[in-house]
This record gives structure tokens, sequence and C-alpha cells, in this order.
């Protein structure tokens, strides 16, 4: 899920300026049954806010920069993408919110049905959950089984998914992760994640959002000594500042992970397969 919220409402550059005028937070309709906002929810809705004060101004320098980014990821793709996925798939026409802004892109969603067509995963793990969830899922039920396992640090939206699913006689194990875990290689805090599969085929990284901390999705790291061989990596928002750095840092530190940029989509795309 794709934060673009202002980071503050004192930040005065063009992009801040747009991004307080889009929206007041993530609403609770999943399809195009019903609108749905262009700004993701507050990170840290329950809780608190676990950053500490040079992480929170680190946040506000880097908006600044990112903006032009954030703006570009409004857009999620064609009317005629997003119907080619559904029909990919088979969901009904209405079965996904309109895309972009927070939420996935058509590109990103065809990128991942590719990978479950070519690897048969038994195990999906997801942080982040949303559009992505549905789409996985019904690969999944289309290409052999296997199992999602979605964290998202929405507690409410969590419940929601199970029965988003549920209207396309589908599953998933939904957990609520709350941002609080900390890693002292990365800066800002991640999932506190609960029963991790042991073994790990497909790795879609989601979140957390980027007003978390621009290199937040970097601790991710910590789950790919599970990837199996020929497991796969799919980082979204790619082409921002933030993950071009974690993207090079996973680089240097993972040699058996072969990296590529992918920029066919209006986010990016970083997909890493790990070598035997």
């Amino acid at each position: 899920m794709v934060d673009i919220r202002t980071a503050d409402h004192n930040l005065g550059s063009p992009g801040a300026r747009f991004l307080r005028r889009a929206g007041a937070g993530r609403e609770s309709s999943l399809t195009t049954k019903n609108l749905t906002g262009l700004r993701a929810k507050d990170s840290f809705s329950r809780g608190g806010d676990a950053r500490n004060p040079r992480e929170r101004l680190f946040q506000l320098a880097f908006a600044a920069i990112q903006w032009p980014w954030l703006l570009k990821s409004l857009y999620g793709g064609t009317g005629a993408q997003k119907q080619a996925l559904l029909d990919r798939v088979g969901l009904p026409r209405d079965a996904l919110p309109h895309l972009g802004s927070w939420k996935a892109d058509t590109y990103l969603l065809h990128r991942i049905v590719d990978e479950i067509e070519t690897l048969r995963p038994q195990n999906v793990v997801e942080l982040g959950s949303g559009a992505t969830s549905l789409v996985i899922a019904k690969a999944l039920a289309g290409n052999g089984g296997g199992s999602l396992h979605s964290y998202d640090q929405h507690e409410p939206f969590v419940h929601q998914m199970h029965g988003w699913l549920a209207e396309h006689g589908l599953a998933g194990d939904f957990r609520h992760a709350p941002l609080t875990l900390r890693d002292p290689a990365w800066p800002g805090v991640w999932y506190d994640l609960d029963e991790v599969p042991a073994t790990i085929d497909l790795l879609v990284i989601d979140g957390p959002p980027w007003a978390v901390h621009p290199y937040a999705r970097g601790i991710a790291e910590r789950l790919f000594e599970r990837l199996t061989i020929g497991g796969i990596v799919l980082l979204d928002d790619a082409a921002r500042p933030g993950e071009r750095v974690v993207a090079r840092r996973w680089r240097r530190t993972w040699q058996d992970i072969d990296f590529a940029f992918e920029g066919g989509g209006t986010k990016g795309l970083l997909v890493g397969r790990k070598r035997g």
C-alpha cells in the first residue's frame, strides 16, 4: 500500500500541499462499488507513533524530494489493463478498487500473476494487504493452490480482508502486524510479525508506507533467508528514492539473489530471484 498522505501540515512544498488535499483517509470500501479515498490511514493509528524525533525529521525532509514520485503513483493503469487482469484471473468487473494512489497498479498485479503461474508457490508472504491480496489468492487457486500469508498494520482492515476474499470463495491467513519492531541495520520501525512460514516461495513487499521512514522496507531482508531456491522477491514502488537506496544495499548484502529493476509500471518494481 502506498501512503501518499502529507508528512506534516506545515510542510510547504507543492507536493506536500497537493497531498494535504488528497483526502481524509482510507475508506472502508474495497471495490469499485463505492468510492475509495486517495490517502491511506495514519500509519500509527493504534499504539502511537513509534518513530524517534530524528526519524520524523528525516521523513519530513525526504518528502520534499519524493513528492514527484508520489504524484506519479496516483495513476494505477488503464481501464483496459485492469479489465485484462480481471479476465486473466477470473474475477468480476467490480472486484477491485480504483487502482493507483496507495493501492497497487496493474503492472504489479500482472507481474504477481506471472510469477504465481511460473512458480506455483506453496507459500506467498505479503507485507501490506490490499488489492494484491485478492489477486494473489485468486491466482493461487487457479495454479495449483498454495497459501497466502498477509500482514498489515491496520487491525480493522485485516478483518475486512477475510470478508472480502470470502465473497469470491477465497481465503488467506491475514494477521495484524503493528509497526513496532526495530532492526539495528535500518532506520524506522517495521512489522511485528506473527507466525511467518519457515519457507517462502514468493515475497511481495508493499509496505510499510513511506511515511514510516523512506528506508523502512529495507528491513524486509530479515525474511530473505527463508526464500526457497528460485524464490522471488517483489518490491513495489521501487522507482522512489528511498526504495532505490534499499535496492542498492540489498544488492551489496545478498549476493545469492539477482535483483533487477523493472520500469514498466507507474511506480517501478524490483524483482529478486534467489539462486541455487
